[in-house]
């Protein structure tokens, strides 16, 4: 494998599992679906192998989640790695498309949820629905959000939360203003 990228979290060989575990994959499947061997994989998840960004590139198109995943934690002091988050040192995830900026709240990806904050800029909206094999539960802190389940539409407040339950949804923040959203979804989908 090319060198690897210096920049990448400090628990992303946890990560990788937790990821790995969470879709039900074995590692034969995630080395049929990237082409590497077993042993490399095996490796990188316990942190004797260090990816390049080309290799991070196939493993999230295997995983099917976002490069971005990957980096942008900022350490942590070892007092409170695996235990605190601070504000700035939070692992933005996702592409930015449609105006959705999302960041991992927790720790790491090994819990059986995740929790995550969303931001969705002034006027932006998805168009598609999107669907996902989790449970999900919203908790709106600031703004305005217009959602649909399904057919049915809701317009949520500061204070509202919401669940969702493997239905399709789509959104929209029909005010000037951004929007946040502090989710906790099971099982993990990044």
């Amino acid at each position: 494998m090319p060198d690897s990228f210096p920049h990448s979290p400090a628990s992303l060989g946890v990560d990788l599992r937790a990821l790995r575990k969470s879709r039900g994959m074995t590692l034969r499947q995630l080395s049929e679906k990237t082409g590497w061997s077993v042993g490399w994989i095996s490796q990188v998840e316990r942190d004797i192998s260090h990816p390049s960004v080309e290799d991070l590139k196939g493993l999230a198109k295997a995983l099917e989640v976002p490069l971005s995943l990957f980096f942008g934690q900022a350490p942590a002091v070892r007092e409170e790695e695996g235990f605190v988050v601070r504000a700035d040192a939070r692992r933005r995830i996702g592409t930015g498309e449609n105006g959705l900026t999302e960041e991992l709240l927790s720790p790491d990806l090994t819990d059986d949820f995740e929790v995550f904050q969303s931001t969705f800029a002034p006027r932006t909206r998805r168009d598609s629905y999107e669907q996902r094999a989790t449970q999900e539960v919203g908790y709106l802190v600031s703004g305005q959000l217009r959602l649909w389940v399904g057919a049915r539409q809701f317009d949520l407040n500061p204070g509202d939360s919401f669940r969702i339950r493997g239905e399709a949804y789509r959104w929209e923040n029909p005010q000037g203003v951004p929007a946040v959203v502090i989710w906790v979804i099971a099982p993990p989908v990044y």
